[in-house]
């Protein structure tokens, strides 16, 4: 049985590699992305993410 995760990619944050399963320290690492390309735009991903998530709470706090 395969854990979630292990057939999913990873971006490598100390490394800028994406990764195919756990390779590395899950300290290192963002995801799980179903795809390489989605894993290889991951901090694009998290930028976007960040940014809807600050527009909401400033709703929410309004």
């Amino acid at each position: 049985m395969t854990s979630q995760g292990e057939d999913q990619y990873w971006y490598n944050m100390k490394t800028g590699e994406v990764e195919h399963g756990f390779v590395s320290p899950s300290v290192d690492r963002v995801g799980p992305f179903p795809t390489a390309g989605e894993a290889a735009m991951a901090l694009e991903i998290l930028r976007a993410n960040s940014a809807k998530w600050a527009e909401e709470d400033a709703v929410d706090d309004a």
